[in-house]
């Protein structure tokens, strides 16, 4: 019936919008029954054949209309003539293209009218590429591809509508609530590139070092090397800038700042330990610009004498009323701070240009004082440097670079940016460029008017025609010779207040001085908030996450706004900043070097997911930024950068100790990948040399926690020297469950890793054992990187089972032998296995091997109890090589040399901490001149072997031959004939292991070898079982008889 709306929509030339209301639940429908379209028109057919889903939608009882834009009637309430949205009570979510999703909770899919057809197949809508569109229940997500391939009502939905195995993680989930938080606050006030980042950094750059210093350095550094300062500082900060815009531009930007930027990078390591540095310190910056502006303020109270009590006093009062104030405008919101830094910034400029205009109005009066208006005279004495009082040219830079820093003053509040891709990069690189312009500017115009010494006195004047006139002031009619004698209290050198004295207007210039002051300490005590809450969030340290907590719809950081003012207020009170100023310095300049070194990091890693929009970027002109800002710290204070290097290297360790369940895609991952890859392909061009053979186990362990003691054991001796697999075969009757399998496959690996088990889980599925064990042992592992040896447990119970499966378990030992495999073969007399042991702790199932995710199997020592004496039995055996070995011996009898494999094992065990009180005991083969058997022994071996035998005399030979061909495994007279002296040696060997190694912690033993097709399975099993029965912890080991040892270094 959609054949025709199909063609119209591909062939006709009216514009057809097609849109979807809500799915509606009905209850069976005939064919003749017809839906209504309410008000658009339309109506929809359905019928148990031609139902409007098509076989899709069979059996889900949903029914899908859709309109198009010529038939919608005047109820525009609930169809939107532009298509952004349908309005409705189901739960939907629409898209920038137009279409709307609607989810039937009942299948937990989004239906779609898509070309005049029904279906769940999703086109492109970008809310997919979201994490946090919506909560985990009513989460935007397109339909799985189980949902599109299986079929159909194939498996069950959980209570919440997923389906019954799928998780999400703790992040997921905290992502998903944050966006809910998001979404239904509404009225989020939200700011633009000029308001949020523009206006911000600039005021944070111009800071009070503009008019109290910049003239001073000037006078020390001249022009020329004052002009080369700022440049310097400015291509940090450029190159700085420039990374920042190439990281925002990356991916949507949240909340947090240098914080979000750089653990979103680098990992929450990084991340984590310059967040909470980076927030401490604009904390503190509060407290140094809050001093600032009261000492300046002390100062006029002092001129004027109207002191409270005394100066130092009198600064703590003033700094902690305008904090108190600072406090209630930040607490006010965002939208009073933005208003107020608008006000903070006018003023700043007027001050500016109040300067500027000064500098062109001369004055007499103001002569005597160093300021003569823009002369070349002083403009060529002031172009070079003349230090005093020890100052050099890097002190210079470090007084001056704290001036440049600020640059992520916008960067600091991007979740409160109504588009931070676009504004961050804009806002931070125009405030960069125009406030490095105004600093040129001041250094040329301070540097053109004031001489660096004057008397202040008008009586100091000289005769141009004096032949001794050389300086500028002696030109200009000025003798201030005396000054070289010290004591003059005017020009550049001496006045830090000259700015005041050129402008045109002294009081406002002080006012700018206010303005640069509190607009600073604003800034500084709306971005430590909100990078700490960012931080908390993220619940990176536990402790802390009682700050991540938001009020209002801006979601404000209250609690972090009263911690980050009783730090200030604490700094405010010691009111001595002249020790911490250069650590938070060394802080800030931390933050860009890492910035710097997460794009050169994420560049290098080449990753997919690195790809911003932000061109105009260089990953080596990153890595000289991030190495031209560690240079910078340690000029500005080499003590504060050593200190901030061994707090950042703490705070990492600590993080990266902890390991936070985190997963942000940073570019360390990327980089990983990319150097794992880069050396297998290098190891594959190699050549295995003997002396870097290393023991790469493939072990059958089924499900990881099944089997504690083969686990343990094989890690003992493989861990950080090689490679080890767990191996699972899962054996099915019907088809397989793949998706389960890939949940199993993330949910053991977790719990490897977990445990501190260097291991990778690899399960398949067969149709039986010794298929399942082809497979990996042909297809595990990565070129150089793939097992060279077969680890087994014994198989303690195949005398009760059927001897089919102890043919398989023969043939795959086989198999690996022909794979040129070494094999080893773990046997403890209590059993490896525990998967069929339950108690109330641990559910496991022995139909399918399986236990239950999260469960350990160590809870099962709370109800032992409970358990047989032979499962609490095995339950202790299951975990002896898990804890240190006390001293005692590790027996190796090195019967047959197979190229080392049965020496090496045990060395390589007892190098590991748990085993290093074990001394080995080598036991070599020798002439036997006696083989006096325990009579008891061989009658035991004849019992063991009389069920399993083919007795061929006794029946004719073709039957015997039918009977041989159906059970190969069975054991001929003439082979029991052929084989005795073996089997004799073997009932020797155990009487000697009995004698000699009874008491040893582990006993590494020569595998005797069975040629195959020759020797039956259960002769060889049974040669096997005699071998290592009633013996503490065996290994058989036969190595492929290629050398793993060398003489030679």
């Amino acid at each position: 019936m959609h054949n025709k709306n199909k063609s119209s929509v591909f062939y006709s030339n009216i514009n057809v919008r097609f849109q979807v209301t809500e799915v509606t639940e009905l209850g069976p429908v005939t064919s003749g029954e017809r839906t209504s379209g309410g008000t658009d028109g339309t109506t929809g057919t359905t019928g148990s054949k031609g139902s409007a889903g098509g076989e899709e939608s069979k059996g889900r009882f949903s029914v899908v209309k859709f309109l198009d834009s010529g038939g919608i009637g005047t109820d525009a309430s609930d169809v939107a003539q532009n298509g952004d949205t349908v309005r409705s009570t189901g739960s939907h979510r629409s898209s920038a293209s137009g279409h709307t999703n609607i989810s039937d909770t009942h299948s937990n899919t989004y239906y779609m009218r898509t070309f005049g057809h029904n279906t769940i197949d999703a086109v492109p809508n970008i809310d997919f590429y979201r994490q946090t569109e919506a909560p985990l229940g009513d989460k935007l997500i397109r339909p799985t591809l189980s949902e599109l391939h299986d079929e159909l009502d194939k498996e069950p939905l959980d209570e919440d509508g997923f389906p019954i195995g799928e998780e999400s993680t703790l992040a997921e989930e905290a992502a998903a609530k944050e966006g809910t938080k998001e979404q239904t606050k509404g009225g989020t006030i939200k700011f633009g590139w000029v308001k949020g980042v523009l206006v911000r950094c600039m005021l944070n750059i111009w800071g009070v070092m503009l008019f109290i210093r910049m003239s001073w350095i000037v006078g020390q550094a001249g022009i020329g090397l004052t002009c080369v300062i700022i440049l310097m500082a400015t291509v940090v900060t450029t190159i700085t800038g420039l990374s920042t815009s190439a990281i925002a531009t990356n991916g949507f930007v949240r909340g947090g700042g240098a914080y979000y930027l750089i653990s979103r990078s680098l990992g929450p390591e990084f991340g984590g330990s310059i967040g909470l540095i980076f927030a401490f310190a604009n904390a503190v910056a509060v407290a140094m610009y809050v001093v600032g502006f009261a000492e300046t303020v002390v100062e006029m109270l002092n001129d004027v004498d109207a002191l409270m009590t005394d100066e130092l006093n009198d600064v703590r009062i003033v700094g902690t009323l305008t904090v108190i104030l600072l406090l209630g405008i930040s607490v006010a919101g965002m939208e009073w701070e933005a208003k107020a830094q608008i006000v903070l910034l006018v003023i700043l400029l007027a001050a500016i240009f109040n300067y500027f205009i000064g500098t062109v109005i001369t004055m007499e009066s103001k002569e005597p004082k160093g300021f003569f208006g823009y002369k070349a005279a002083i403009m060529m004495e002031n172009m070079g440097p003349d230090f005093r009082d020890g100052e050099t040219f890097f002190s210079m830079f470090a007084i001056f670079f704290p001036a440049a820093t600020g640059i992520l003053a916008g960067a600091n509040i991007s979740g409160d940016l109504t588009d931070p891709q676009s504004a961050i990069p804009k806002g931070t690189l125009l405030a960069i460029l125009i406030t490095g312009i105004t600093y040129v500017a001041v250094t040329v115009s301070t540097g053109s008017c004031i001489l660096r010494d004057a008397t202040g006195d008008h009586n100091d004047t000289s005769s141009v025609s004096d032949l001794n006139c050389t300086d500028a002031a002696c030109t200009l009619g000025y003798d201030f010779s005396i000054c070289k004698e010290g004591g003059c209290k005017f020009g550049l050198m001496n006045d830090f207040q000259v700015m005041s004295l050129v402008s045109g207007f002294g009081p406002l210039i002080t006012a700018g001085i206010f303005s640069a002051t509190l607009s600073s300490a604003l800034a500084s005590l709306v971005s430590a908030p909100k990078v700490f809450q960012a931080l908390c969030k993220d619940n990176i340290y536990p402790g802390l996450h009682v700050f991540a907590k938001g009020y209002g719809k801006n979601n404000e950081p209250l609690r972090g706004y009263v911690l980050t003012f009783c730090i200030g207020l604490a700094f405010i009170l010691i009111a001595e900043l002249n020790v911490i100023a250069p650590i938070i310095s060394n802080f800030f300049l931390a933050s860009y070097a890492l910035i710097n070194f997460s794009v050169f990091h994420a560049s290098l890693a080449n990753s997919p997911g690195w790809r911003p929009s932000f061109k105009y970027f260089n990953k080596w002109v990153s890595l000289a930024g991030a190495v031209l800002c560690c240079a910078v710290m340690f000029v500005v204070n080499w003590w504060a950068a050593l200190m901030t290097n061994i707090i950042v290297l703490a705070l990492y360790v600590y993080v990266s100790y902890k390991k936070p369940d985190v997963n942000w895609g940073s570019s360390t991952q990327a980089l990983i990948y990319n150097h794992a890859l880069t050396h297998c392909l290098l190891l594959t061009g190699v050549e295995d040399h003997v002396k870097n053979f290393r023991p790469q186990c493939l072990v059958m362990t089924g499900y990881p926690n099944a089997r504690p003691a083969l686990l343990h054991l094989v890690n003992a001796f493989t861990k950080n020297v090689g490679l080890m697999v767990c191996g699972h075969v899962r054996t099915v009757s019907r088809r397989p469950n793949f998706k389960e399998m890939s949940l199993d496959h993330a949910r053991y690996q977790r719990w490897l890793l977990k445990n501190h088990i260097k291991a990778f889980y690899t399960p398949v599925f067969a149709e039986d054992l010794r298929h399942g064990a082809q497979y990996l042992l042909q297809a595990t592992g990565l070129g150089r990187l793939k097992p060279n040896t077969l680890v087994m447990g014994f198989k303690n119970n195949w005398s009760d089972g059927e001897m089919k499966d102890v043919e398989m378990y023969i043939n795959i030992i086989h198999d690996a032998f022909d794979l040129q495999h070494g094999v080893v073969i773990i046997r403890l007399q209590e059993g490896l296995d525990i998967s069929h042991i339950q108690d109330p702790g641990t559910v496991l199932c022995r139909a399918v091997f399986f236990i239950c995710p999260g469960t350990l199997i160590q809870h099962t020592h709370s109800s032992q109890s409970s358990l047989t004496f032979l499962n609490q039995r095995l339950l202790e055996a299951s975990q002896q090589f898990k804890k240190k070995q006390c001293k005692g011996t590790v027996d190796v009898w090195w019967l047959f040399d197979d190229g080392g494999l049965a020496l090496l094992i045990p060395y390589l065990l007892t190098e590991k901490k748990k085993w290093k009180d074990c001394k080995i005991r080598l036991f070599i083969g020798g002439k036997i001149n006696r083989i006096d058997h325990d009579r008891r022994a061989v009658l035991s071996f004849e019992e063991m072997i009389e069920p399993y035998k083919l007795k061929e005399d006794d029946m004719e030979q073709e039957a015997a031959e039918r009977l041989k061909a159906e059970e190969p495994w069975r054991i001929s007279d003439n082979e029991l004939e052929l084989y005795r002296a073996k089997t004799n040696r073997q009932i020797r060997l155990n009487e000697l292991l009995k004698e000699h190694s009874n008491s040893a912690k582990l006993i590494v033993m020569s595998m005797p070898l069975a040629r195959k097709g020759t020797v039956s399975s259960a002769l060889y099993m049974c040669w096997l079982e005699t071998l290592s029965k009633d013996l503490p912890p065996i290994l058989l080991v036969r190595g492929n008889h290629q050398s793993v040892l060398t003489f030679y270094s």
